[in-house]
């Protein structure tokens, strides 16, 4: 007698989706949007929840993305696969210039469990009783947009210049006002450069429609990531090498990863990656011979 073998992408929840008349809707007034950016939220703090989500890969993957835009805010033209090679090809003692650090600032704010501390961890340049009396700028009893809309005008009133970090403690309000334990990248994403000179209701509907379009998107993130975290964890058994099961869980929380990140000696690793490529559980993500990351 013959059994099937166990397939755990069949026991892949099915995660929320986002209802289509959340984003085809062309609502234009404030109230109409916030309406909306509170459903496309909604649906995503549901797919959160779910366990099958890669929590800690979401988010750094959303921190990119956020980077991304940040970076185009300050007139500078590096985009995703530049951010990443800024951060994962540093060699001992290499700063990683003005647009990695950017993105190392949004990593850091997306990793730690949320708190004063793990923001000043992020924005070492700002003292935590600064970050403190901004987060504070958004708790007068407004919604989770309104709040973080709030912060972001106060900080780019205070430092016009500071676009990443208002975005940063932006993000932060809306995840304590949602209780989410971290910050997770969204509103970077979906506002425009011309959006962060606005203020007062106008801010506030950039915000409500840049949380709708970046919830959205999150969302879809969430399912693409749960079903490809699936298939790593069902080739997983197949992998032979010592320290493979700890090399699964780094690919499992990051967005990019160089295989000398990974707990093994550096050919084994190569080896690994190339394995892992062959059996359909992660991509090299530059297509390039040399100085290869790869990623879920």
């Amino acid at each position: 007698m013959t059994f099937a073998r166990h397939d755990p992408i069949s026991d892949l929840p099915s995660l929320p989706r986002m209802p289509d008349w959340v984003t085809s809707a062309r609502a234009e007034t404030l109230a109409d949007v916030a309406f909306l950016s509170g459903a496309a939220l909604s649906q995503l703090h549901l797919a959160l929840g779910q366990e099958a989500v890669p929590q800690a890969l979401l988010r750094d993957r959303l921190a990119l993305r956020a980077a991304e835009a940040c970076v185009t805010f300050s007139g500078r033209s590096e985009r995703a696969g530049e951010l990443r090679d800024a951060l994962h090809l540093l060699r001992p003692g290499d700063l990683p210039g003005p647009a990695g650090e950017i993105y190392l600032t949004w990593q850091r704010a997306a990793e730690r469990p949320l708190s004063i501390r793990a923001l000043h961890r992020a924005l070492p340049r700002l003292a935590p009783e600064k970050i403190a009396a901004w987060l504070d700028a958004g708790s007068a009893g407004q919604g989770p947009v309104a709040r973080a809309a709030m912060v972001l005008e106060t900080v780019l009133t205070d430092a016009p210049r500071a676009e990443a970090p208002g975005l940063i403690l932006a993000d932060a309000a809306l995840g304590q006002a949602l209780g989410w334990d971290h910050c997770l990248p969204l509103l970077a994403a979906g506002l425009k450069r011309a959006d962060l000179r606005r203020s007062g209701e106008a801010l506030h509907l950039a915000c409500h429609h840049a949380a709708l379009l970046s919830a959205s998107e999150a969302l879809r993130l969430a399912a693409e990531l749960a079903r490809r975290a699936a298939q790593v964890k069902a080739v997983a058994p197949k992998l032979r090498a010592k320290g493979a099961g700890a090399a699964v869980e780094i690919f499992l929380t990051r967005d990019a990863v160089t295989p000398g990140a990974l707990p093994l000696p550096d050919r084994a690793a190569r080896r690994l990656c190339d394995r892992l490529v062959d059996l359909g559980a992660v991509r090299e993500l530059t297509g390039r011979d040399t100085f290869r990351l790869y990623g879920v």
